[in-house]
C-alpha cells in the first residue's frame, strides 16, 4: 500500500503520519498545499519518543506529487483543497501546530491509531 498524506504546512500531522506510516511497513510521502520551511521541533520530538525519526523529513509542495502514484490519499483535517488529488478520506485531526508539546502527543498517538485502523482494513 501507498499513501500520500496532506494537510497545509506539512510540518506537524502529515510528517508525523509519514513517519508511522514508514514504521508499520506502508510505503509512504507527506506534503502541504503551503509547505512550511521545515518540520515542527515537537513533532520531531514525539516521534522520537516512539523511536521514530522523522528529523530528516522536509515539508514538500502537494504539486510535487502524482495522484496515479498512491493507493490512498489521506488528508489531515484542515482545510485543504488539492485539485489535482482526489482525498480518499479526512482523518479530522486537531493541528497542534504552535501548541504544547502533550498536543503533539495526543496528535501522534491519534496517528498511530488511525494507521493500525487502516492496515486492518486492508
Amino acid at each position: 500500500m501507498k499513501v500520500l498524506f496532506v494537510c497545509l504546512g506539512n510540518s506537524c500531522r502529515s510528517q508525523m503520519a509519514e513517519g508511522w506510516a514508514r514504521e508499520l511497513g506502508i510505503e509512504a510521502a507527506s506534503a502541504g498545499t503551503n509547505p512550511a520551511d521545515n518540520v515542527a521541533p515537537n513533532a520531531v520530538t514525539v516521534m522520537s519518543e516512539k523511536a521514530i525519526d522523522i528529523s530528516q523529513h522536509t515539508p514538500s509542495h502537494v504539486d510535487d506529487f502524482d495522484a496515479d502514484d498512491w493507493d490512498q490519499i489521506i488528508k489531515m483535517g484542515c482545510e485543504v483543497y488539492c485539485q489535482n488529488l482526489p482525498i480518499a478520506a479526512d482523518w479530522g485531526l486537531s493541528d497542534p501546530h504552535g501548541g504544547p508539546v502533550e498536543e503533539y502527543r495526543a496528535t501522534r498517538d491519534e496517528i498511530e491509531q488511525r494507521m493500525r485502523e487502516l492496515i486492518a482494513s486492508n
